[in-house]
């Protein structure tokens, strides 16, 4: 059985004080146990925040990682710095991170990898542009997309990868996808991940859903039974939305 995973995704929101004040109301919640809870911060929260998260079940994440452990790469974090602070997953792949950062599969290839040799979770976030759905070639993407950022990776590693599918015209716009566009390629990212690899591997691997999530629509992707939670931006920003989102 899958467990459910909400994910809040902070972007670059909050200076530290903020953050910390965020952290401090969202631990004095009380929350499904059933369901995992996530937040995923500007890399300079991580410090302060692992030390409030301690002894809590609320997991702490980086947004973002280079795949060496040191060396010349100014401005960049690596495992190593995350794997210190206690940081349990990482984003890897998000649409602004290719979009903007010009980010290609080989280099999301190379983090998901070292995530993983460091016991760090991998979110790998996949997904189409307006323009490619409205060519009809969204699986096409989404299908090179896995093909190239699961390359070199076992079934036993792959398994431990959760997918998050982020179709690019819903985040952030206040667009959704309709709960049957999302479940479609969710179930069409589930089949990849059987040829890739086997049927085990496929129904292990939990596959969130990220674009516009919200309370009120959380518990209408999450009756589909294939839609194992969200990664959630602008809804996660505040302590008694993000409590909502995890208590759907």
């Amino acid at each position: 059985m899958r467990k459910p995973l909400i994910a809040g995704n902070w972007k670059m929101n909050f200076v530290t004080s903020e953050a910390v004040e965020f952290t401090k109301a969202l631990v004095s919640n009380k929350f499904n146990d059933d369901v995992e809870k996530l937040i995923c911060v500007p890399s300079v929260h991580l410090s302060e925040l692992s030390k409030l998260l301690k002894g809590t079940d609320i997991k702490l994440g980086a947004q973002n990682m280079y795949f060496e452990e040191s060396g010349a790469f100014t401005g960049e974090v690596s495992p190593t710095m995350l794997q210190d602070l206690k940081v349990d997953y990482v984003i890897i792949g998000h649409s602004e991170r290719r979009e903007i950062f010009k980010e290609d599969d080989e280099m999301i290839n190379k983090k998901v990898i070292s995530a993983l040799a460091h016991s760090i979770t991998p979110i790998l976030c996949c997904g189409e542009t307006l323009e490619e759905r409205e060519k009809g070639v969204q699986e096409e993407k989404v299908k090179t997309q896995l093909i190239e950022d699961f390359k070199g990776i076992s079934a036993e590693d792959a398994a431990k990868v959760v997918i998050a599918y982020e179709p690019i015209w819903a985040i952030g716009t206040g667009k959704t996808a309709s709960t049957e566009d999302a479940l479609q390629m969710i179930v069409f990212i589930r089949k990849m991940i059987s040829e890739l690899y086997n049927s085990e591997t496929a129904e292990s691997i939990r596959i969130l859903y990220g674009g516009s999530v919200k309370p009120d629509n959380i518990r209408e992707f999450m009756e589909t039974g294939e839609i194992d939670g969200g990664l959630v931006g602008g809804a996660s920003l505040k302590a008694d939305s993000f409590a909502a989102l995890v208590n759907y």
